[in-house]
């Protein structure tokens, strides 16, 4: 199973964004997506699963869940947009992977079994940061992750 992972688009899918979630067999979109347009767009390639945001409010992307957790292939994904929001212990929840956004800056890390995944923002890094997404490849239970720059 191919993960497409997004975040922070504000607004605006690129055309580079949507080349590089080319193929994916579900998008995960992690907040701020601001219009419906953007979660349209997504659709045109594979079924979106998304979180709010802080900057989702005032249209229909402030009627989406602030969490959400899904399973594919056995693993369990938790999503939220601000990782400093995280309400549970994700290990002791049975989750394999918690995928946020919030920061604009993409990262990858390992903390006691369990993958956090920033895929970054696709419409402006921060702090040096490219604009990027990400991918996550579920293969027989073994997790491959990486970002995409754009």
């Amino acid at each position: 199973m191919k993960l497409g992972i997004i975040s922070d688009t504000h607004g605006t899918v690129t055309p580079q964004a949507l080349s590089a979630l080319q193929g994916s067999d579900r998008i995960l979109h992690a907040g701020d997506i601001t219009t419906p347009d953007v979660i349209q767009a997504l659709e045109t390639l594979a079924p979106v699963s998304a979180v709010r945001g802080n900057m989702d409010y005032g249209t229909t992307t402030a009627n989406l869940p602030k969490t959400d957790i899904l399973e594919f292939n056995g693993v369990t994904i938790y999503m939220l947009h601000n990782l400093d929001a995280l309400d549970l212990d994700p290990k002791a929840a049975g989750i394999q992977i918690v995928i946020h956004g919030h920061t604009h800056q993409s990262d990858i890390k390992t903390i006691d079994t369990v993958l956090y995944f920033n895929p970054g923002s696709a419409s402006h890094g921060r702090y040096g940061s490219p604009p990027s997404v990400g991918r996550i490849h579920l293969t027989n239970g073994n997790i491959t992750p990486r970002i995409i720059a754009l």
